[in-house]
């Protein structure tokens, strides 16, 4: 029995590790989304509460509408990438990646973010930029990748060049 689960377990291949690490972000991402929906009547008073802005309860019926709109932005890919790659740091090659931010919301899931806020004209802001909170999600590891600079047609980033990495055993003196 134990020699059949020791085969088992070397023919886990790689691949197939990365496909369970993808089961396993699509599942959590799922959850979220799904908890989202579940708590979408609450969703303005815990905003409100986690980002003190009391915007959000005061314009209830609006900060719905915009949540709904931001659910379904996130049920495209970005909590799937945030499982899989910000937190499973599993990411394609590293590569070296230049700019600065230029303002025009596209990373903030195409402008639907609900906390995405018009600055002056074509220039966005995040409404929850110094929030903790935000520096752990997604956004505060755009970009990631040279996928993140595609995905979102970035304007103010590029990638330099791929950055292979090399590990070189260090021996004692």
């Amino acid at each position: 029995m134990f020699a059949n689960l020791a085969a088992s377990i070397k023919q886990f291949t790689v691949s197939e590790s990365v496909n369970f690490q993808k089961l396993i972000s699509r599942t959590l991402a799922l959850t979220c989304i799904g908890g989202m929906y579940l708590l979408l009547p609450l969703l303005p008073l815990l905003t409100t509460i986690l980002f003190w802005r009391v915007k959000y309860v005061v314009q209830y019926g609006q900060t719905i509408k915009k949540m709904l709109i931001h659910i379904k932005a996130l049920n495209e890919g970005p909590v799937s990438h945030y499982f899989q790659d910000v937190i499973g740091k599993v990411s394609s090659i590293p590569v070296q990646i230049q700019g600065s931010c230029t303002q025009c919301g596209n990373c903030c899931m195409d402008k639907r973010c609900v906390f995405l806020e018009a600055a002056e004209e074509g220039k966005y802001q995040c409404g929850i930029y110094h929030s903790p909170l935000r520096r752990i999600s997604n956004c505060g590891s755009f970009p990631l990748n040279a996928q993140d600079i595609k995905r979102y047609s970035c304007p103010g980033y590029v990638v330099v060049q791929e950055v292979p990495i090399h590990w070189v055993k260090k021996t004692p003196n």
